[in-house]
């Protein structure tokens, strides 16, 4: 039971960390501005922050070091009844108007409601509103002549909005709305004002009355002499277009009666033409007609030829193709045999190489691991060939003739024809000569070559 304790009250105390770190997540209205308050963080320059303003999204307040309050967006009517001003020429003058502000969404503007507006009432809003806007009207209508004051609203407006935009940013509000209702004086100077441009305006009526009068007399005047002008050209104009159309009617007749005259003989000319290429055209069909009988018969007679001709060779062509695919197969078997039994032939000299190799090993080892001395055993072992084959090479030398120069007995005992023998059979090389002549020595173990006696002196003789 204890462990299910445990985990029931770890399950409780993750819920409500939940609970608790959902209860300080704060969505933002579209109408208001949040206000994040404490330790919110630093700025760009590394100073610390008054507060995070938000408007159109949410965030975390993070309990004890950190609260939040709400903006109003909602727009301020202000009723501004501006008395007394003194204008541009020292007249004292009356401005009633009403100006809409609310709080900025702007970044920094943001920043300066919340704070300086945050914890204030709405009255207390208005009233510091009012006063910047009182300022600066007036200061506006100190720069500005009463005339344009009264005649160029835009251009006052536009300098009001502009001051009071200025200032009110400040504070975080902004300018929505300005609404100049009536500007009077004391003195009736606007008035006095009104009444002269209405008076400019009913003389300026008059004479514009007069002037269109006399235009009017004169544009009658006009208007009949051009009357009369026009409806003596159009008299004369329309005699001009009778005797031209009277003309124009004989000349169409005329026309008319040629062009009938030209259309008869062309229709008679190209009814004897037609006529003449329909029996061309008869002719020539009868022609082609017979061309394409002769042709078909032509075309039948070939194509009894050529369709034997091309069976034929379809038949040739069928059988050459076998007898190709015969020596094709037959070509390719004994190809397959040469392999096998050049495989064969290949895998024989291996292993007999292998084998010799395999030999050349062990001899090696016999003669104590020395080369050398493993090769000279191999070429005293077949000294014997050796020495037949050089016996073999002499023993069919025939000698026709034989002369003997014998001058007796030489010092040894020996004739001369003795030692001539005995010196041809010392030509064939013994053991030891034949290892010298290829760059070798024989073992010691199979003797050493003995030192031959001076050879005697041979006589002179004579030819026999």
């Amino acid at each position: 039971m204890e462990p299910i304790v445990m985990i029931s009250v770890i399950v409780l105390i993750v819920f409500a960390a939940f609970a608790g770190i959902l209860s300080r997540y704060r969505k933002c209205p579209s109408d208001k501005v949040m206000v994040i308050y404490g330790k919110v963080g630093t700025d760009k320059d590394g100073q610390p922050r008054s507060a995070k303003c938000i408007h159109g999204g949410a965030a975390f307040v993070v309990p004890v070091i950190q609260s939040y309050q709400y903006l109003d967006l909602t727009p301020i009517s202000l009723n501004v009844d501006l008395r007394n001003a003194l204008s541009k020429q020292n007249i004292r003058v009356d401005v009633p108007s009403r100006f809409t502000v609310g709080i900025s969404t702007e970044d920094g503007i943001m920043q300066n409601a919340a704070e300086r507006l945050l914890g204030l009432k709405l009255n207390e809003i208005q009233e510091l509103a009012k006063d910047i806007i009182f300022g600066q009207l007036r200061l506006v209508i100190a720069t500005m002549e009463i005339e344009e004051i009264n005649t160029d609203r835009d251009k006052f407006l536009l300098a009001v909005s502009k001051n009071v935009e200025i200032e009110l940013k400040k504070i975080g509000l902004r300018l929505i709305n300005v609404n100049v209702t009536d500007i009077t004086d004391e003195s009736g100077y606007i008035e006095a004002l009104g009444k002269e441009a209405a008076a400019k305006a009913i003389n300026d009526a008059k004479k514009n009355v007069a002037e269109k009068d006399r235009d009017g007399e004169i544009g009658q005047a006009l208007a009949r002499k051009d009357q009369r002008i026009q409806v003596a050209a159009a008299d004369a104009s329309a005699i001009q277009g009778e005797n031209d159309a009277k003309i124009e009617v004989a000349q169409s007749e005329a026309n008319r009666r040629e062009k009938e005259a030209e259309a008869l003989r062309i229709a008679t000319a190209a009814e004897a033409v037609q006529a003449a290429k329909a029996k061309q055209e008869a002719y020539i069909a009868q022609q082609e007609a017979e061309q394409t009988r002769a042709q078909l018969e032509m075309a039948t007679q070939q194509a009894d030829v050529i369709v034997k001709a091309q069976i034929a060779k379809e038949q040739a062509q069928i059988a050459a193709d076998a007898e190709a695919e015969v020596a094709r197969r037959k070509a390719q078997g004994e190809a397959d045999a040469i392999f096998a039994k050049m495989s064969a032939e290949a895998r024989g000299a291996q292993e007999l190489l292998e084998k010799q190799a395999e030999g050349m090993r062990k001899l090696v080892e016999a003669a104590g691991g020395d080369s050398d001395n493993a090769v000279k055993l191999i070429l005293a072992d077949k000294m014997e060939q050796l020495l037949q084959i050089q016996v073999e090479a002499i023993k069919n030398i025939k000698i026709d003739k034989v002369t003997v120069w014998d001058g007796g007995k030489n010092g040894d005992g020996k004739t001369a024809t003795s030692g001539f023998l005995s010196g041809m059979m010392q030509a064939v090389p013994p053991l030891n000569e034949v290892f010298k002549q290829v760059g070798m020595e024989l073992p010691n173990f199979l003797g050493k070559e003995k030192e031959e006696g001076a050879v005697a002196e041979n006589a002179p003789a004579e030819e026999q």
